[in-house]
C-alpha cells in the first residue's frame, strides 16, 4: 500500500524499544574481529525530524525519547549511540536503524538497506549519500533483496525486518518469510520488531515464529496509547540472540516501568 511514513512515530516509545536491542545486537556482533552483513528490509528514511509538523502532531516523540532524554536515565550501548548520533545530526534529530547500525559498522563489514516508499528512499539515498561503498541502498522490496542475498556473504551477520503491518495479512507473510530466511541461513541473527495492537494480530504471526524457532528470543514491553494512536506495546523476536541479550532485554523492562506511565 506504501502509504506508511515513519515520521509521524519517530522517536517513540517503540523505537527506544527495538533501538536498544538492536544496538545492544551490534555492539555484541561487533566484539569479535569477523566481518559481518547488515540486511535491513524497511529502512524508512533514516533520520527523522522531530519539530516537524508530521512528528509534533502525534506528540509520540514527546512522550517517548524527548521524554527520556529529560530523565536521568541512560541504557548504553543505544543512549551512548544516540547521543553521537543526534551530535552530528542535530538534537531535535532521531536517527532510524539504518543509522545506528551504521554506526557499528567497521571497514570489512557490508549493509544492504531497502526500501520501497517513492518519498522515503529519497530521505534515506540523501542521508547515505557520501558513506562508504560498502552501504549499499537498495529501491526495492526488502523481502525479495533479503531473499536475493542469503545467505549473506560475510556468513556472519544481522538481519532487521521491521515492516509497516498496513494490512493484516502482513503478519502471517512476514512469518512465513523469517521462516524462510532461517533455513536459508540459520547461523544469521534474524530480529523482527512488531506492534502490539488491541486487535491481536501480532499472536498468531508470533505462535507460528515461536514453533519454527523454539530457541528464539521473544521480548515485548507494553506502554500506554498515546493520544488517538493505538499501539499499546512493542515486541522483538530475535533468531539466534546473542550471548545476554535477554538480559540486556530486562534492563530495557526496568528503563520502560517509569518511562510508559
Amino acid at each position: 500500500m506504501l502509504s506508511y511514513q515513519h515520521i509521524y512515530h519517530a522517536g517513540n516509545l517503540a523505537d527506544i524499544h527495538k533501538h536498544a536491542v538492536l544496538c545492544y545486537i551490534l555492539s555484541y556482533l561487533t566484539q569479535k574481529d569477523k566481518p559481518l552483513c547488515y540486511i535491513e528490509t524497511h529502512g524508512g528514511r533514516a533520520l527523522y525530524d522531530l519539530q516537524s509538523k508530521e512528528a509534533l502532531k502525534t506528540g509520540e516523540a514527546a512522550a517517548g525519547i524527548e521524554k527520556l532524554l529529560r530523565s536521568d536515565k541512560t541504557l548504553p550501548p543505544y543512549s551512548t549511540v544516540l547521543a553521537n548520533l543526534q551530535t552530528q545530526y542535530g538534537q531535535h534529530t532521531y536517527p532510524g536503524s539504518p543509522l545506528f547500525a551504521a554506526h557499528f559498522l567497521r571497514t570489512g563489514d557490508v549493509a544492504h538497506i531497502a526500501e520501497l516508499h517513492p518519498q522515503e528512499i529519497k530521505h534515506l539515498q540523501k542521508v547515505f549519500e557520501r558513506s562508504p561503498k560498502r552501504i549499499h541502498i537498495h529501491h526495492e522490496d526488502g523481502y525479495i533483496m533479503a531473499n536475493s542475498l542469503t545467505p549473506p556473504t560475510p556468513r556472519r551477520g544481522l538481519m532487521m525486518i521491521d515492516p509497516s503491518y498496513e494490512i493484516k495479512e502482513e503478519y502471517q507473510e512476514t512469518a512465513s518469510f523469517i521462516t524462510k530466511m532461517h533455513q536459508k541461513w540459520p547461523v544469521g541473527v534474524i530480529a523482527l520488531w512488531y506492534p502490539i495492537l488491541p486487535s491481536g494480530h501480532h499472536i498468531p504471526m508470533v505462535d507460528t515464529l515461536k514453533n519454527a524457532c523454539p530457541d528464539a528470543l521473544c521480548h515485548e514491553v507494553s506502554f500506554n496509547a498515546i493520544k488517538d494512536h493505538r499501539l499499546k506495546g512493542s515486541g522483538m523476536f530475535i533468531i539466534n540472540p546473542p550471548y545476554k541479550t535477554e538480559e540486556h532485554c530486562l534492563k530495557i523492562d526496568n528503563l520502560f516501568k517509569d518511562q510508559s506511565t
